[in-house]
């Protein structure tokens, strides 16, 4: 995205909220800009250098933009954002009205031709030399690509319990306010115990569609997850998982085996930050999981407390651990701008402040969520397919008049109805084969699985009682070979005893979660001790080359710091 336009419609929110100092003759807001030189494209497809003005083209030219529509929304993967009114050194001219309308009426029969719709994000004026009003425009362009395989994006949910991670999930798929006693949620609890207590003790999984026109698809209207999935040209996965610190290991299976394009960290306003929330905050970026965080449940607070809360969010994401640049988002130019720059940064954290009861303020997470463009262009997508097919095993089922069903990720290859694949290892280190029978996306049919993409897998009688989580489905290509020792570099952070030969861990590997035994501690280290704490400017001799120091200021005293000892150890699976 250009930066002028993003700072002449940041511009605008801000000149809004404070009143505005230049004033058009006809009481409409107008800004100076300067001309810059527009940046070089990112790795980010959808957001292209922009077009002045689409007025009466030629036959020929008309052919020529609706080809260059059709390249650029296969580049973004189905999604292309043009910006109208802006020349491709990066100048905002702007377009009179009548231009303005016949450019957006050129860029919608280019949309009709290559099967697309077009939604105009947001409109602004610019300043001109002219006394006529000239604005500029923000359009999203997006159809349903050509194999018929909707964009999907996945978000893992997390926060500390009682956050209202699940309420709020609740609320948007399926398109009703909660109640304040937690009704929303009960549609996506798994268990008895869960519905009983109000916490969630697994992984579920809930979608949430837009179409075309960037209109939300829901269960409100009744719809089955088939429809929303034929309906819907772009689809979020939302990942809930556990808040709870007792399931703290099915939080980490889901952050490393679903493998999820983003994050929503869930914080209570009323509570600030408080559990897992830093752990949570923590695992995502230590798996560099691009993160932005939804503060909940403002309706049951103050203002000023509403704030505490998000200073005190926007002073750790500033802390050096972080480096993050909170973005608080207070409109729908803001939603916008923050879903632009969220995918094109990594450093950029999007904050919501929004009610699941009141609704407030949760219509800018759906404005975020439909123009958030996917991390990976066609280009990364197309290598990834050409690669050996390798479908992880998440989970596990027996359907009746089916047999037996998988579910899990396809991490690279194409996996198509029919494939002859084998699955292993077994507890003996040997993969067996097996044949697909039929796939399905969200419970609908799929004849085709791509890389990247969760699906269930019918293998039909083929016997349950040799499959286990963690398991990899690989192309007989591959020929995949099996290991039971290993090296890792390892932080202990924090531990209640010593760290020794002998020492039993849970080792988190994609979707394996396996018990393995410390096997050797390289060097001259035969104990590895927790953190120690120690005065600043105290010297500490660390009498082994294999392990280094890392210090890092404790936040709550500015007169101690923790210092973390790395070692290179041998893990044994049991």
């Amino acid at each position: 995205m250009d930066p002028r336009v993003s700072e002449l419609f940041g511009a605008a929110a801000a000149a809004q909220k404070s009143g505005g100092r230049k004033t058009a003759k006809n009481g409409s807001k107008k800004f100076k800009t300067r001309s810059a030189r527009y940046p070089k494209a990112s790795n980010n497809p959808p957001y292209l250098p922009p077009e002045l003005k689409l007025v009466n083209p030629t036959q020929y030219r008309f052919e020529h933009l609706a080809t260059q529509m059709k390249w650029r929304l296969q580049e973004g993967r189905g999604e292309a954002v043009y910006q109208i009114g802006v020349e491709d050194n990066g100048l905002l001219v702007g377009l009179t009205e009548e231009d303005m309308k016949a450019s957006l009426k050129t860029l919608r029969r280019m949309a009709e031709k290559v099967g697309a719709d077009i939604t105009v994000l947001r409109e602004r004026e610019v300043d001109h030399d002219s006394d006529e009003p000239h604005r500029i425009a923000e359009v999203l362009v997006r159809k349903v690509p050509d194999d018929q395989q909707f964009l999907d994006l996945r978000v893992a949910v997390l926060g500390n319990v009682d956050s209202g991670k699940s309420t709020l999930l609740g609320v948007l798929t399926q398109g009703e306010l909660d109640n304040g006693r937690g009704r929303a949620r009960l549609n996506l609890f798994r268990h008895l115990h869960e519905i009983q207590t109000g916490r969630t003790s697994s992984i579920s999984i809930e979608i949430l569609g837009f179409d075309s026109r960037g209109e939300v698809v829901n269960y409100s209207e009744s719809r089955t997850a088939e429809e929303i999935c034929e309906i819907a040209s772009k689809m979020i996965t939302f990942i809930d998982l556990a808040g709870h610190h007792k399931y703290l290991k099915t939080t980490i299976f889901g952050l490393t085996s679903y493998c999820p394009d983003f994050a929503m960290l869930v914080v209570s306003a009323n509570t600030g930050i408080a559990g897992t929330t830093r752990e949570h905050l923590g695992l995502a970026m230590a798996l560099k999981v691009p993160i932005f965080i939804v503060v909940s449940k403002v309706d049951l607070c103050t203002k000023g407390t509403v704030e505490r809360t998000v200073r005190q969010l926007e002073r750790i994401l500033k802390q050096p651990g972080c480096n993050k640049v909170p973005m608080l988002v207070s409109s729908t130019d803001d939603a916008v701008t923050a879903a632009q720059k969220f995918a094109q940064s990594p450093s950029i954290t999007p904050i919501f402040t929004l009610s699941s009861v009141s609704g407030e303020s949760l219509d800018l997470l759906k404005v975020f969520f439909n123009i958030l463009p996917p991390l990976s262009n066609s280009k990364e997508q197309e290598e990834l397919m050409q690669q050996l097919t390798e479908f992880q095993i998440d989970e596990i089922y027996t359907v009746p008049d089916v047999g037996t069903v998988v579910g899990g990720t396809l991490y690279s290859g194409i996996c198509r109805e029919g494939e002859q694949l084998v699955v292993g290892p077994t507890d003996a280190g040997q993969f067996r084969e097996l044949a697909v029978c039929s796939i399905q996306r969200n419970r609908s049919g799929c004849r085709v699985l791509r890389a990247g993409q969760a699906a269930t897998l019918a293998l039909g009688d083929f016997d349950r009682s040799l499959l286990r989580k963690g398991m990899v489905m690989v192309s007989p290509e591959m020929n995949p070979t099996i290991c039971w020792r290993f090296e890792a570099e390892i932080v202990l952070l924090f531990h209640a005893k010593t760290f020794h030969k002998g020492f039993q861990v849970t080792v988190h590997v994609g979707n394996v979660r396996q018990t393995a035994t410390v096997e050797a501690l390289q060097g001259k280290v035969s104990l590895l001790y927790l953190s120690e704490l120690i005065e600043v400017g105290v010297q500490r001799i660390v009498d082994d080359p294999h392990v280094l120091s890392l210090i890092c200021p404790q936040p709550e005293n500015s007169g101690l710091v923790h210092v973390y000892m790395y070692c290179t150890i041998k893990f044994f699976f049991i």
